[in-house]
């Protein structure tokens, strides 16, 4: 993948709200890497030995079962971080981090975080914030899947989708959303057919355009303002000094 445009860590919701002092005091230590689609950022029960702040591009959290099948507990982009064991200390996390959309992200060696870390200052205090907003969606997420029809489950992963990317589309195939999802692909196929008949998207060769996102929003069940309003209340942007 080539840069089109300058990238910079405020990029990042979590660096961007940083004191300037604080983030100038990191840069040295940030280092741009791209995220490739399909890559697995870190496998289930591996060390984590860096922290990812996403600047485009989403990844997914995934959990695997014994058998080989998957579901997705949480996506992260441009409002988050990767690798959270990094700073909560487990050194390990029961899930696999996948590369969703790629893009890019700036990184930061475990022992350049814990330092901070050590330092309770802005950066912890926004990762904590961050914490409390991933468990909303993790939360929601098994709620929503337990409760709700698959067409507001694909209503709500477009949309989480949707707020971590830059355009109304996504490059992805029913069959991966079904992967992620945790369904049958024909029943993402039929959920998807439907959203396109009532012209809220358009789906071609494994590109989906979203054509009506407040249609879209009111299709959705509840979980996803939920999680939408928890991340906004947790995670707005802060303006540096």
């Amino acid at each position: 993948m080539a840069l089109s445009e300058v990238t910079t860590p405020r990029q990042n919701h979590i660096l961007a709200a940083l004191p300037s002092s604080d983030l100038e005091r990191l840069l040295p230590e940030l280092e741009l890497v791209p995220l490739i689609l399909g890559e697995v950022i870190y496998e289930a029960g591996s060390r984590q030995e860096y922290l990812y702040f996403p600047i485009s591009g989403i990844v997914s959290r995934l959990y695997i079962l014994k058998n080989g099948e998957s579901a997705e507990i949480a996506v992260a982009g441009n409002e988050g971080v990767i690798g959270i064991a990094v700073f909560t200390g487990g050194e390990t996390i029961a899930n696999r981090s996948v590369v969703q959309s790629a893009g890019y992200a700036y990184r930061l060696q475990e022992a350049i975080v814990k330092r901070e870390f050590r330092a309770d200052g802005p950066l912890h205090h926004r990762l904590m914030r961050y914490m409390q907003a991933l468990l909303t969606q993790m939360a929601q997420t098994a709620v929503c899947n337990r409760h709700h029809s698959l067409e507001q489950q694909l209503c709500r992963w477009l949309l989480l989708s949707l707020d971590r990317l830059p355009s109304s589309e996504l490059t992805m195939t029913h069959e991966l959303i079904a992967n992620m999802l945790g369904v049958r692909r024909g029943g993402v196929t039929e959920a998807a057919g439907n959203l396109q008949a009532a012209k809220l998207i358009h789906c071609s060769r494994g590109h989906i355009n979203i054509l009506d996102r407040a249609g879209l929003e009111a299709r959705a069940c509840e979980c996803y303002s939920i999680v939408r309003t928890e991340y906004d209340r947790l995670l707005c942007k802060e303006a540096p000094p």
